[in-house]
């Protein structure tokens, strides 16, 4: 179903250039999000990556506002004393009428400054605060509810903040208050009812009724128009916050989201179209490695390969320099992120390499964070039991190395009878005894508190795929984050993103998509849908996306049984790639990285503030509405090289000789490929304090 659009366009050049100055010296932005300085979800990628860019457009005048968790000041921010005359009355005011507000710098990349209030503080005003909800808004939170209560407090303190800033400034000042999601809207909504004079935008990053809905094996995408909103909300006990959500919605000047799928979901839930789509970017320095990421993924592999060796050890009977690492990580949502098809493609992926005799194994990794107790013993016992291998092939080697020294010292030709003894082999021997095990390989790494009921572990009994000898696909299930500091798969994220060869996050609801963005930037292919934001972004962008190693898997057309396919057979194909089709294809997905980046989707953030501006301030800003041109110049072709799918190449065995490299040497120049695709993209703007605004927004003449 087509949203109609107006600027609400994710093609890159939906805004022209900025040719014309746009004075923000008398402007000041607040950004309100219960994720600032607290890791909770997404939404905290966005607003941290985000935070360099606009620290650079707005200068001293960027604040970032959100609650005070003293965990996380501790090794986070830097507390300090305001900076801002308005400000620091205004936390002064607070702070006598029995607030805490703290300020500080949050020591991330731009160093923005942050408002934290301590929401728990002022929890004795939250009756009061709800009495006044009820009689404004008729909306009632219940008592049970606690993530409701921290949101009513902390709406109704960052509206006293900026009404208080408001009232502190000598002139009328021209403020700019972006909240995200529901947990901030509250605040919104009091801004608007009191008539602050504030500029409002409000951006849900994904809808609550959606969220609960999908997550209820609901056919969600083709009912959209059909949902009774109210009932729905009610029989999932979340009213109250589709409430506070909507009225945000309702009540901001500018209502934005993050892609073109989660515009049409909210125009369906919250009964407003979104007036700018606004697509999530990152930091593309902080993941691209210049002329070495090719070698990054070289080292982080061997990384995985040593756990590999430690978890099949006494199965390790296949080659591991032909396997692959395919890998799905994220919150842990069954259904909503594509675990339960994933697993059953990989299930139809095994019998094919089995049939087809394959010499390729997959290991496939789930990092979904889950209740657990503790390590498990079993896993744990392969790590020591590699180690211990590890430091007798050490000992059995200085001992030959000495005796073969030793030798070539006396002008002998050494006689190995005699430099490996009977005790070198009695170590060897035991050493390899200690690698047989009587059971076979475990699935997950941790005991799980309900391993009977676990969703992963229940479909992984029902598919039959136990890490046999006779299986070519194996299954690794890892329910925490990745840590440097374990004792188990000692990696941080991104290195073991690196490590692998694939990301598979076939997603049934995915409001934009991180993990796939960033495989993305670090050059790994990945296998997204057409219901995710970033799915739908990158098929908008790019000719070929599959030769540029996105797939993008129709869930939106298609039966589960019809998706299942088309996944097993994207991953089959896959595997049947030589290693030189996988070099090549990981160089041009690490080309893509410069649509990620915030210098370019920065952009629609500036075009939702102008806009929030011009609306809340007709007599001092102006904007005009503009119909967006073609995407032509931002949609990257298919490659002029033959594309390293097996599907429409003529090498489609994992084996390569040499006159089939030399062959390809000759149609594939990495040089001129990149040439020609750095082509369809413009540099990025380079934003200063004084920033280069859309032409469409300027400043009336007083």
């Amino acid at each position: 179903m087509p949203l109609a659009r107006s600027l609400s366009v994710t093609s890159l050049s939906g805004l022209e250039e900025w040719d014309e100055e746009f004075d923000l010296e008398d402007a000041v932005l607040f950004e309100i999000a219960w994720e600032v300085a607290n890791k909770v979800g997404g939404i905290y990628t966005v607003i941290q990556t985000k935070a360099r860019l606009t620290a650079e457009e707005w200068g001293e005048n960027y604040f970032l506002v959100g609650p005070y968790v003293e965990s996380n000041v501790r090794t986070q921010v830097e507390l300090i004393e305001p900076t801002n005359p308005t400000l620091r009355r205004t936390i002064d005011k607070m702070n006598a009428s029995g607030c805490k507000v703290y300020f500080g710098r949050w020591l991330i990349e731009g160093s923005p400054y942050v408002v934290l209030i301590d929401v728990a503080f002022t929890a004795w005003s939250l009756d009061r605060w709800k009495a006044e909800l009820w009689d404004l808004c008729d909306i009632g939170v219940p008592w049970f509810d606690r993530e409701a209560n921290d949101a009513v407090l902390f709406g109704f303190l960052t509206a006293w903040l900026l009404g208080e800033f408001a009232a502190q400034s000598e002139e009328p000042p021209h403020i700019v208050a972006h909240f995200h999601e529901w947990l901030a809207g509250l605040g919104l909504v009091l801004c608007r009812h009191r008539q602050l004079p504030i500029a409002t935008i409000f951006t849900t990053h994904a809808t609550l009724l959606g969220r609960y809905l999908c997550a209820g094996n609901v056919d969600f995408y083709n009912n959209l128009a059909e949902f009774n909103v109210d009932k729905e909300a009610g029989d999932r006990q979340i009213y109250h916050r589709y409430c506070l959500e909507r009225a945000a919605a309702h009540c901001a000047h500018v209502f934005t989201t993050v892609s073109q799928i989660t515009a049409i979901e909210a125009e369906h839930l919250l009964k407003r179209k979104p007036d700018i789509v606004t697509p999530n970017g990152l930091n593309v320095k902080k993941f691209q490695a210049v002329h070495e990421f090719q070698n990054l993924h070289a080292q982080s592999k061997n990384r995985i390969q040593e756990f590999v060796r430690g978890h099949f050890y006494g199965n390790l009977d296949f080659n591991l320099d032909k396997c692959l690492f395919l890998f799905i990580a994220g919150r842990y949502e069954f259904s909503n992120k594509g675990a339960d098809i994933f697993l059953e493609a990989l299930a139809r992926l095994n019998y094919l390499l089995r049939v087809n005799h394959s010499d390729v194994t997959v290991i496939a990794f789930f990092i979904m964070p889950a209740r657990t107790n503790n390590f498990n013993v079993e896993t744990l016992k392969g790590q020591a039991v590699r180690k211990q291998l590890w430091d007798t092939a050490q000992t059995v080697k200085e001992r030959f190395g000495k005796k073969l020294y030793e030798s070539l010292l006396v002008g002998q030709l050494p006689d190995v009878s005699k430099i490996l003894d009977k005790e070198d082999f009695t170590i060897m021997k035991r050493a390899i005894f200690a690698t047989q095990r009587q059971c076979q390989p475990p699935i997950c790494t941790h005991n799980m508190l309900e391993d009977s009921s676990d969703p992963i572990l229940n479909c992984v009994r029902r598919i039959g795929l136990f890490n046999s000898s006779a299986d070519r696909v194996k299954i690794i299930f890892h329910p925490e984050f990745l840590s440097s500091t374990s004792p188990l798969l000692p990696m941080d994220y991104e290195e073991f993103v690196r490590g692998c060869h694939l990301g598979v996050f076939p997603s049934y609801y995915e409001p934009w998509g991180y993990t796939p963005a960033e495989c993305t930037v670090m050059g790994i292919p990945s296998v997204s849908t057409n219901l995710s934001g970033f799915g739908c972004f990158m098929e908008e962008h790019i000719a070929d996306p599959s030769a540029y190693g996105i797939y993008i898997l129709d869930r939106r057309y298609r039966g589960v049984d019809e998706s299942c396919n088309q996944l097993t057979s994207f991953l089959f194909q896959f595997c049947k790639q030589s290693r030189r089709q996988r070099i090549i294809q990981r160089n041009r997905t690490e080309r893509l990285s410069d649509l990620l980046d915030w210098r370019y989707l920065g952009r629609y953030y500036i075009a939702a503030r102008h806009m929030a501006l011009a609306k809340a301030f007709p007599e001092t800003y102006l904007y005009e509405p503009h119909d967006p041109t073609s995407t032509t110049g931002f949609r990257y072709p298919r490659p002029a090289s033959v594309p390293p799918s097996p599907a429409l190449s003529r090498h489609s065995s994992p084996h390569h000789s040499e006159a089939e490299d030399n062959e390809e040497d000759e149609r594939y120049d990495e040089d001129l490929e990149a040439e020609k695709d750095r082509v369809n993209i413009r540099q990025p703007h380079t934003l200063g304090f004084k920033n280069k605004a859309d032409p469409r927004i300027c400043k009336r003449d007083k």
